[in-house]
């Protein structure tokens, strides 16, 4: 004869566990999607093409955004992925190399920097990896010190050689208004905190 009380229990549980895949999966479907890594100025690559010894080399994203490799000539990859890459090094090279199968590799991703100075715990330089905001940026430089004026932060950034400022107010940010400031940083812009 089966109990009524463990009947119950066993009941409580698989209710619980169903109610806690339900909740996880809803977590799982709001989770924010990341995109891949773009390549910038200054990133290293390694490329290779498997069985072709020679076709094997590091190279630099030169300031105008791209790269030379043997039998493609130059190659556009900043704002690329690697995977957009990696498909256009193999569409060059399939004019010389039957089914050529490449590999590319990120060594360096120097060229994706963002700088946060002034009245923060941790000054220094940080490397984005995908879409670095403001505020994440700041969360990196250890959050502002208690001398930091929230209200007037600067995000300063080169458009055209001209150096332009981006005014951020913390206390907005804080309170909920204002959300727009909080934008997305480019390689190379420095976060000020006065």
């Amino acid at each position: 004869m089966i109990n009524k009380h463990a009947l119950n229990q066993v009941s409580s549980i698989v209710t619980a566990l169903c109610i806690a895949l339900i909740l996880s999966s809803v977590q799982a479907a709001e989770a924010p999607i990341q995109s891949p890594y773009t390549v910038n100025p200054g990133d290293i690559l390694s490329i290779s093409v498997w069985k072709e010894e020679s076709l094997q080399r590091q190279v630099i994203i030169r300031p105008d955004g791209s790269f030379s490799f043997p039998l493609t000539g130059d190659i556009l990859a900043a704002g690329q992925s690697i995977e957009q890459i990696s498909q256009t090094v193999t569409e060059k090279l399939v004019k010389y190399i039957p089914d050529p199968v490449v590999t590319i590799a990120a060594e360096n991703l120097s060229g994706n920097t963002v700088y946060v100075i002034g009245q923060v715990n941790r000054p220094g330089e940080f490397l984005a990896i995908g879409q670095l905001d403001v505020m994440q940026a700041l969360s990196m430089g250890g959050g502002m010190t208690a001398f930091a004026q929230l209200g007037d932060i600067k995000i300063l950034r080169r458009r055209n050689g001209k150096l332009i400022a981006i005014p951020f107010d913390y206390k907005d940010i804080e309170k909920g208004k204002r959300l727009h400031q909080n934008i997305v940083l480019e390689p190379g812009d420095v976060v000020v905190v006065p």
